[in-house]
């Protein structure tokens, strides 16, 4: 990296976001971090992406909370705080939500406070017994639930597979922190994608439509945006591989072209096919995550698929 005292800072940039986007451009191999990609059109992408023929995850998480609904609700101690870590669309929810009469409150946890605004409102307007109480926070570090929650039994959930997205050292902390927010006898409901064909994996993260490339690209919108940074998106590209060996789908960003790009004052050196990691999603048997779990201090309860296996649904106790 080396540092361009003409190009001016980017204006009111968020510090944090400068901060990782610099840290993770000057490493050898470049990184992005996921979490930058839920802005307000990252989100809106990202729904998009869910309902692609190719994106199996949504539906088959779906059909299985569809399914398993009543004995979800079942294993809910009654008058429950359900707090979403990254909630996002309340779509998954939805599908609980006329299981769980008696909930106590509902808290939605989110990064992008505009999305997770307008989800609360409408939630509300539909289920106005509800109490709503979203905490606009990163999921990825400790943040105070609602004093309103009060007493009441704790669970979680965590749809989706975002699990995934986490390194496996990372995971397990990252479920440890749940617990420590939730409390002793938590429980937290959580989708963990399946290992499965490559091919099947690979369509799944680069589909026909494109939508998928546009949310990676969009990292490189936001970046310009909102850090002053002079991204080509023509002269970039979006690719998503499993590695097999790794167990995880990699999404990268990968240059057309040897070309310097500038953030703010810093300049970043790029050569013809050198790439940024932008996310990696794990894929676990029923068998590797239950371990992993279990070091996280949780112990399984039980665990759902679909017909095929594809997906999978547990619900986990807090020791």
């Amino acid at each position: 990296m080396t540092v361009n005292p003409t190009f001016p800072e980017a204006v009111a940039a968020d510090p944090i976001f400068l901060a990782d986007v610099r840290a993770g451009l000057s490493k050898p191999l470049k990184t992005l971090s996921p979490k930058y990609f839920y802005d307000a059109a990252g989100s809106e992408l990202f729904e998009q992406i869910t309902a692609l023929p190719e994106y199996y995850p949504t539906r088959t998480e779906v059909g299985i909370l569809d399914a398993r609904g009543p004995e979800i609700a079942n294993v809910l101690p009654k008058q429950a705080a359900l707090v979403e870590f990254g909630s996002g669309s309340t779509a998954k929810l939805r599908r609980l939500l006329r299981h769980l009469p008696d909930l106590a409150a509902y808290v939605p946890v989110d990064v992008s406070g505009e999305f997770l605004a307008d989800q609360a409102k409408t939630l509300r307007h539909d289920f106005p017994d509800l109490a709503v109480e979203p905490v606009v926070a990163d999921f990825t570090k400790p943040f105070p639930l609602p004093e309103t929650t009060g007493m009441a039994p704790r669970a979680g959930f965590f749809p989706g597979s975002t699990v995934g997205n986490f390194e496996p050292a990372e995971a397990e902390a990252l479920l440890d922190s749940f617990g420590e927010i939730l409390g002793p006898d938590a429980l937290l409901i959580l989708g963990v994608d399946l290992v499965k064909d490559k091919d099947r994996l690979e369509a799944a993260y680069d589909d026909a439509a494109g939508v998928t490339a546009a949310f990676n690209m969009n990292l490189l919108k936001r970046i310009n945006h909102e850090l002053g940074g002079d991204f080509d998106l023509d002269a970039f590209e979006h690719r998503a591989v499993f590695n097999t060996q790794a167990s995880r789908i990699e999404m990268h960003l990968v240059s057309r072209k040897d070309q310097t790009v500038r953030i703010g004052g810093d300049s970043f050196a790029f050569r013809q096919g050198e790439t940024i990691h932008t996310e990696n999603s794990y894929k676990y048997t029923l068998e590797t995550f239950r371990a992993l779990a279990a070091r996280a201090g949780w112990q399984t309860v039980t665990a759902w698929t679909d017909a095929d296996a594809l997906f999978s649904v547990h619900v986990l106790r807090r020791d």
